[in-house]
C-alpha cells in the first residue's frame, strides 16, 4: 500500500466539454490572473457590485487575523441583490418560484420583492430596529424568510437567522448570546405532511430568555384560522398586519463595507454555540463571485436551485445573497424531499426547468437507497450543472449523480467551504476543470489552500491538515462577543509558520499526484490504526462502492492491540438486503481490504435501517463513536429523528 489514506483504484477524470468550454462566463486565465495579483482580481470582482462609496484600500492585514476588505468603501447588501437589478430594466424577470410543501406556489419577481422588502425595511424601522442592532429570524423556508433578511440587511442590522428545526433552547440560547431586540417567527411551516410549531417555540423561548426582545413578528402561514395561538398583546404582532400599515417606498442607505451583516450560529460542538460574524463588502464579493463562477450563471437563461434551508451558511450564501446579487432566478422549496411523495425534488425540475442544481451528499445517497426508477420517471433534461456541499461525497455517489441524475453529461461541482468561509473556497469550475469523482479538486481564483503536516510544512503529496495561507474576502470577522475564542480556535494552530497566522479549518486533506485536493472530514474523524492514519470518509467510501451498500457511517473505537479500530454501520440497498443478511459482513471487510489495505479492515460492521442524522442531514458520528465503544449514548436532541438510536442501538445488541 503506497499511502495509508490513498485509494487502490485510480479515478476516473471527466474532461470538460467543448459546449462547457465555449459558453462558460469565466476565462480560463482566470487562475493565472487571480495568482499574478491576487488583490488586483478581487478588487476587480468587488466592482462588479454597485458601491455608493468606491473603495481604495483593498485588504487591512495589520491586525491579523482581524481583517478588514473594502473598508473605506460604502455599499448596501440589499440594494444589490434589488433595486440595481429593476433599474437595470430586470424587475419583470422572476427572482424567486416558491413552493410550499402542501402545493400551494407563487413566483415574484424582482419588482415584486424589492417591494415587499422596502415595505419590511419601513416596518422594522417603525419597530424601533436601528443599524447594529440584532434580530432573529426563525422562519420556514418561505419568501417572507428571504424579505426578513433582505430587510434587516437593507437598514443595517444584523440577522442571526435559527433553524426553524431546533428547540425552544436553542433558540434562546441564540437570542441571548446577540440580545437579540426583535423576533420574526411564523405560527408553524410545513414538514413531511405535517404543521411544525414555531410561535410556540418562540414563547417558550422568551420565558426564560434575558429580557432583550422588544416585539415578536409573526407570519401566518400554517395554522387555522381558529386554533388557538397564544399571543402576548403589545409584543407580538402579525406580519401581514402591520405590513399593510407602511408605505411601500424605502430609499436604501449606504454603510462601510465592515458593517455587521450576519451572525450564524454553528450547532454540533459542545458548550456554548459559536456566533460567526461576516460583515457586508467582502462577504457580498465572495458571495457572488463564486455563485458566477462555480456554476457558469447566465441569469437570463438559468433557473438555479439550491436545496439548502436559509438556518444554514449555504442558504445564506447560495439562496439568498449570492443568487440575488446575480440577479438569478431560482426555485425554493420549503418542504422535505420525499413529501408528499419521493419523487417531489424530480417534479419541481420538470415543472420549472431547473438548469442547476445544488444539494447534499446525504440527500444524493438517500436516492440511492430509494433507486434510480424514481428520478427516472421525470424528465432531467433542462439539468446542466450539478453541485454538491456539506461533506465530501464519495466517488460511488458522484458517479451515481451524474449519470442517473445528469444523463452522464452534466458536470458537478464538488464544493468545499464552511460556515466561517462563508463563501465557496474549493471547487472546479465548469468548462475549465477536468473533474475526479471524489475529489474537491483545487481553490477558487484568489484562495489559497495548502495540505500541511502537523508543523505547517506544506505536502507535496499525501495526507495531512487543510490550511488556508492567504486571508480572503468572506472570511469570518470573528466570534460574536468573544475574540479570544476566535484568535484559539480558528488561527492558533498554525500561529507561528511564516506568513501566518494561517486559517486551520479543522478538516484533513490529501493531496494527490496532480496536486487535487480530497477532503478527508473533520480531523476528530480521522483514526489511527496501529500507527496508521486512516480517514473515515475514504473507509466509507470503499464500502458504499460494494453493489449491496446504499449509505455507510464509520468511526474509530479504542482497541487494547491496535490502538483504535474501524467499526463501520452500513445501510443495505432493499433489494439486496436478503443477501446481505445472508452472506454476513466478512464479503464487505474483504471488499474494504482489497481496495485500501488489510490495516483499513473494519473490526466490526453492523447492518441498520437508518444512521443519526441532524435536521441537516449531517451524520453524527460521535453518537455512534459512543455506541461503538460501550458508552452512553450523549446528546440526541439535534438529530432530525430522536428515536433512530435506539433503533440502531437495538441492532446492534443483536449482531
Amino acid at each position: 500500500m503506497a499511502d495509508d489514506t490513498s485509494s487502490a483504484v485510480e479515478p476516473t477524470v471527466y474532461p470538460p466539454s467543448a459546449e462547457s468550454t465555449a459558453r462558460s462566463v469565466t476565462p480560463a486565465t482566470v487562475y493565472d490572473d487571480a495568482r499574478s495579483d491576487r488583490l488586483g482580481y478581487w478588487a476587480e470582482q468587488a466592482r462588479k457590485l454597485h458601491w455608493d462609496a468606491p473603495f481604495e484600500s483593498v485588504l487591512d492585514w495589520s491586525r491579523a487575523p482581524f481583517a478588514k476588505w473594502f473598508a473605506d468603501g460604502s455599499i448596501n447588501v440589499s440594494y444589490n441583490c434589488l433595486d440595481r437589478h429593476v433599474i437595470a430594466g430586470n424587475g419583470d424577470r422572476v427572482a424567486l418560484h416558491w413552493e410550499g410543501e402542501p402545493g400551494d406556489s407563487r413566483s415574484i419577481t424582482y419588482a415584486e420583492l424589492t417591494a415587499e422588502v422596502k415595505r419590511a425595511a419601513n416596518l422594522l424601522t417603525a419597530l424601533g430596529v436601528r443599524q447594529g442592532d440584532r434580530v432573529a429570524i426563525y422562519l420556514p423556508l418561505i419568501p417572507e424568510a428571504v424579505v426578513a433578511m433582505l430587510a434587516v440587511a437593507r437598514i443595517g442590522a444584523v440577522h442571526s437567522v435559527v433553524f426553524g428545526g431546533f428547540s425552544a433552547e436553542s433558540l434562546r440560547a441564540r437570542i441571548d448570546d446577540a440580545e437579540a431586540k426583535l423576533v420574526i417567527t411564523a405560527d408553524g411551516g410545513y414538514r413531511k405532511g405535517r404543521i411544525s410549531s414555531l410561535k410556540p417555540a418562540v414563547d417558550a423561548a422568551l420565558e426564560g430568555s434575558a429580557g432583550t426582545v422588544e416585539h415578536v413578528l409573526v407570519v401566518h402561514r400554517a395554522w387555522d384560522d381558529g386554533a388557538e395561538l397564544a399571543w402576548e398583546h403589545g409584543r407580538d404582532l402579525w406580519w401581514h398586519d402591520e405590513m399593510a400599515q407602511v408605505d411601500a417606498d424605502h430609499e436604501a442607505r449606504a454603510f462601510e463595507a465592515e458593517n455587521p451583516l450576519f451572525i450564524l450560529y454553528t450547532s454540533g460542538t459542545t458548550g456554548k454555540p459559536k456566533g460567526i460574524l461576516h460583515t457586508s463588502g467582502g462577504y457580498l464579493t465572495q458571495a457572488s463571485t463564486t455563485h458566477r463562477q462555480v456554476f457558469d450563471l447566465h441569469p437570463e437563461s438559468d433557473v438555479y436551485w439550491c436545496t439548502a434551508d436559509i438556518g444554514w451558511i449555504t442558504g445564506h450564501s447560495y439562496v439568498v445573497y449570492g443568487p440575488l446579487a446575480n440577479g438569478a432566478t431560482q426555485v425554493i422549496y420549503e418542504g422535505t424531499p420525499d413529501t408528499p411523495h419521493p419523487g417531489r425534488w424530480w417534479e419541481l425540475i420538470q415543472k420549472y426547468g431547473v438548469t442547476i442544481f445544488y444539494t447534499a451528499p446525504t440527500a444524493i445517497r438517500s436516492f440511492m437507497k430509494a433507486g434510480r426508477e424514481i428520478p427516472e420517471s421525470f424528465d432531467l433534461s433542462s439539468l446542466r450543472i450539478l453541485g454538491s456541499v456539506g461533506e465530501p461525497i464519495n466517488p460511488e455517489a458522484w458517479r451515481w449523480y451524474r449519470q442517473v441524475i445528469g444523463a452522464d453529461t452534466t458536470p458537478i461541482v464538488d464544493t468545499w467551504w464552511q460556515t466561517e468561509t462563508g463563501g465557496i473556497m474549493i471547487s472546479p469550475l465548469p468548462g475549465i476543470t477536468a473533474t475526479k469523482p471524489g475529489a474537491a479538486q483545487t481553490p477558487i481564483p484568489g484562495i489559497t489552500a495548502a495540505v500541511v503536516d502537523d508543523s505547517g510544512t506544506p505536502l507535496e503529496e499525501g495526507a495531512g491538515l487543510l490550511a488556508i495561507t492567504e486571508p480572503w474576502p468572506g472570511m469570518l470577522r470573528g466570534i460574536w462577543g468573544d475574540p479570544d475564542r476566535f484568535v484559539e480556535t480558528y488561527w492558533s494552530k498554525f500561529a507561528d509558520v511564516e506568513g501566518g497566522p494561517w486559517y486551520f479549518a479543522g478538516d484533513g486533506a490529501r493531496l494527490d499526484g496532480d496536486g487535487d485536493i480530497w477532503l478527508l472530514g473533520r480531523v476528530d474523524d480521522v483514526m489511527n490504526v496501529s500507527g496508521h492514519r486512516l480517514s473515515t470518509a475514504e473507509i466509507e467510501s470503499s464500502l458504499v462502492d460494494h453493489r449491496w451498500v446504499a449509505e455507510a457511517a464509520v468511526v474509530g473505537a479504542s482497541d487494547e492491540t491496535t490502538g483504535q479500530a474501524v467499526v463501520a454501520f452500513v445501510i443495505v440497498k432493499k433489494r439486496h438486503r436478503q443477501t446481505a443478511t445472508e452472506e454476513g459482513v466478512d464479503e464487505l471487510r474483504h471488499h474494504v481490504a482489497s481496495q485500501i489495505g488489510a490495516i483499513a479492515r473494519p473490526r466490526n460492521i453492523y447492518i441498520v435501517d437508518e444512521l443519526p442524522k441532524t435536521r441537516s442531514g449531517k451524520i453524527m458520528r460521535r453518537l455512534l463513536r459512543d455506541l461503538a465503544e460501550g458508552r452512553e449514548v450523549g446528546d440526541t436532541t439535534t438529530l432530525a429523528d430522536t428515536t433512530v438510536m435506539q433503533v440502531i442501538s437495538d441492532s446492534v445488541g443483536g449482531d
